[in-house]
């Protein structure tokens, strides 16, 4: 099958197989390898992409299921060749050790920044709650999230 996608503002015709999932298509056919395959089960949020802005387990999500929708990878976070704050304060907080959980971690920050411009600690807890890090425990994490939504308020 044909699919549409407009992947970090580009407009893509993809060829998917039914069976295809979401992240095998960003990764494999559009080269976008910031998606991370961890688990295969949703359970880790290493895949974690926004589809309409929303987060979602790219490795359960048919490819498919995403024809005509917007999705955004932490490839597309940066613009213009600035990091978007939560890069740059993971970054300075080191907010992560291999990396490996790391853009799923950003994209389901940029969905709570977007939606919350003044997050409690709790409130990044619970966004973050359904990924998994096996490296910093978390603490550098929510301070680099505490921090990206300080800067981006300034900014505006």
């Amino acid at each position: 099958m044909r699919i549409r996608l407009t992947v970090n503002g580009t407009p893509h015709l993809v060829d998917a197989e039914p069976r295809d999932h979401l992240a095998g298509v960003l990764r494999d056919r559009l080269g976008l390898t910031g998606t991370h395959i961890g688990c295969e089960h949703g359970a880790c949020g290493a895949c974690t992409v926004l589809l309409d802005g929303e987060p979602v387990r790219s490795c359960l999500m048919f490819a498919i299921q995403a024809d005509g929708a917007s999705v955004a990878t932490v490839e597309g976070l940066a613009s213009n060749g600035d990091l978007h704050p939560l890069q740059q304060e993971f970054w300075s907080k080191h907010g992560l050790q291999c990396g490996f959980c790391t853009p799923g971690m950003l994209m389901t920050l940029a969905a709570l920044l977007s939606d919350n411009r003044d997050p409690t600690e709790a409130d990044i807890r619970d966004a973050i709650s359904g990924n998994i890090c096996r490296c910093t425990g978390y603490e550098t994490i929510v301070d680099a999230a505490l921090a990206a939504a300080q800067a981006m308020r300034a900014r505006s």
